[in-house]
């Protein structure tokens, strides 16, 4: 918010993507591997699932097989029948007849049987018959089942193990063949081929691959209104250009003697620099809102309009007369608030009264010279042709009225040259606008003044709001009253108008000794706006003060406001000497 038509950093430049789009394909990558990751995890689960559905299958077919009578009184007898049994006679027993029927009524890639020696005799394949098995069935041998994933002469496959106990009895052609209970004489090997253990997977994965599809079409769509929010929060900055926007603006705002306040389209204090706190006395405030703060009025107002266009005003806050520039601001057709730019005038506008006011006793001061110079040549040739009486009859008459004839009454009680000349000077002004104005009687000003320049821009300032007040009064013949009294090195000064008065304050309306002043409201009546806070500025440098002696009695007077300066005045060197 530092320029209305300033070029931010975050335009893209060389091709390079922006911001916005690097998040964009960031969160596509993220959603593309977790999606990916799950389904991954979700086939992988499947398949173990399935493999282990084979598993158990084979396993509750092996185990169905080895206890059937029929199985372990065959297995028994062969394998208590000394040799090894030829492929041509197992090819046409009963055994293998019970392996093919068990395969085929369960799709089974394979039913094996084999004897005590892993001899097998069933297999789908009859050339295998009579040969040990490819794989080890010491486990089954043993007597205890298991189930594995295995690759034997059919192929890799999801098999099952299950041992073949004897048989009590077995009656063979009127023999019988005893073998003691528990005694294993043979498994039982049943395996499924992938195609039927995963002949699920592909409905199951085709399941997941939408699952997937879905999840990305809902992720970049995601991620396209993140980009678009994200884009328009960051107005299509990048992390390095908000980091460089940051330093800049900390670099420019706390380089400029100006304060910088910046105020959001909500009204919320965003941007407060020291200086501008410190002008506006309003300490931090950043996040809270505008309009609760203790400021003017007038500048609150500035700040509420919605006018496009900068606006400007002169305002007092405090004892400082500020100048503030307030300009909306906004970029690509978003408005972004408003800056309020606090520029410090006391100083300025103080050299500026006291120009003034040096040039008003300037110019008094010329014409009572000139005046003066005219008097000298007068009494020079009244003494020349021996007209002793007359001249001395106009000395008198200079020494009653004083040097040069102002509109001011009482002249004569005032005769200290920079204040003579001054008061002269505002006397001339004030007449022109019909107000009269009058040196008082308790005014007494025996030594010289050391600083006029402090004491006419206060003094100046005082006496000018007593005139517009007088001139707004109701009060006719309008009329001023000045007194002005010396104590050692200080000046005592009281200005009383025939205004209406100030209008209350929460102070009492009797005079108070207290050096207390609304430099609010007063200053909405005598003057405009900035003079007596610039006033009280200058005397309390001094260690001295300005304030509201009285807000008028009506029927009487009006306002009467005192000013206090120590150290402008010389003391007369017999005073001077008294106070040593």
């Amino acid at each position: 918010m530092i320029g209305e038509e300033a070029e931010l950093p975050g335009r893209r430049r060389g091709g390079r993507s922006s911001f916005a789009a690097q998040v964009l394909v960031l969160q596509l990558v993220v959603v593309i591997a977790v999606v990916a990751v799950c389904t991954g995890v979700f086939a992988w689960m499947s398949s173990e699932r399935l493999v282990h559905e084979a598993q158990s299958t084979a396993l509750a077919i092996a185990q169905s097989v080895a206890s059937d009578p029929d199985v372990r009184t065959a297995v028994t007898l062969e394998a208590r029948t000394p040799g090894t049994p030829t492929a041509a006679d197992l090819g046409t027993g009963p055994l293998q007849e019970l392996g093919t029927e068990v395969g085929i009524r369960t799709g089974a890639l394979f039913v094996v049987i084999t004897d005590e020696r892993g001899i097998r005799l069933a297999h789908p394949d009859p050339d295998q018959l009579g040969l040990r098995v490819s794989t080890s069935a010491e486990a089954a041998l043993a007597g205890t089942e298991s189930v594995s994933w295995e690759t034997g002469t059919l192929g890799p496959s999801a098999r099952a193990k299950v041992p073949v106990f004897a048989a009590e009895s077995s009656d063979t052609g009127g023999a019988v063949v005893s073998s003691g209970a528990g005694e294993v004489v043979g498994e039982i090997s049943v395996g499924f081929a992938p195609q039927r253990v995963f002949a699920d997977v592909v409905g199951e994965t085709m399941l997941v691959a939408g699952a997937a599809l879905l999840a990305l079409t809902i992720g970049l769509i995601a991620s396209m209104l993140i980009r678009r929010r994200l884009r328009r929060l960051t107005l299509g900055l990048g992390p390095e250009e908000l980091a460089a926007l940051v330093q800049n603006q900390a670099a420019v705002l706390g380089g400029v003697g100006e304060g910088v306040l910046g105020v959001s389209p909500d009204g919320d204090v965003t941007v407060c620099t020291e200086q501008a706190a410190r002008l506006l006395d309003i300490g931090s405030v950043i996040g809270r809102r505008f309009d609760d703060l203790d400021l003017p009025e007038r500048l609150v107002d500035l700040v509420a309009d919605d006018a496009a266009r900068p606006t400007s005003a002169q305002l007092v806050v405090g004892s400082r007369v500020l100048f503030v520039d307030v300009r909306p601001v906004s970029r690509d057709g978003v408005d972004l608030g408003r800056v309020v730019v606090v520029r410090d005038r006391t100083d300025v506008e103080a050299l500026t009264r006291r120009l003034d006011a040096v040039a008003t006793m300037t110019t008094a001061l010329r014409a009572q010279r000139h005046e003066f110079a005219n008097r000298l040549h007068a009494i020079s040739g009244l003494l020349e042709t021996g007209q002793d009486a007359e001249a001395r009859e106009y000395l008198a008459n200079v020494l009653d009225h004083g040097p040069l004839k102002y509109p001011v009454q009482h002249a004569d009680r005032l005769t200290e040259p920079y204040l003579q000349a001054f008061l002269g000077a505002k006397g001339v002004e004030a007449a022109e606008r019909g107000v009269l104005v009058t040196i008082g009687s308790e005014t007494l000003v025996t030594g010289s003044l050391c600083d006029p320049e402090d004491v006419t821009t206060v003094l100046g300032n005082l006496l000018d709001n007593a005139v517009n007040a007088a001139v707004a009064g109701r009060v006719r013949p309008a009329w001023v009253e000045v007194e002005v009294l010396d104590h050692g090195t200080e000046l005592h000064c009281s200005v009383m108008d025939s205004g209406d008065g100030v209008a209350a304050t929460g102070q009492d309306d009797a005079p108070t000794a207290a050096p207390t002043i609304g430099l609010g409201d007063p200053d909405d009546v005598h003057g405009h706006g900035f003079g007596l806070p610039l006033s009280r500025d200058i005397a309390r440098r001094r260690g001295g003060d300005v304030w509201l002696a009285s807000p008028g009695v009506r029927g009487e007077h009006g306002a009467v406001f005192c000013a206090r300066l120590p150290g402008t005045v010389d003391p007369a060197p017999s005073l001077a000497g008294e106070g040593r």
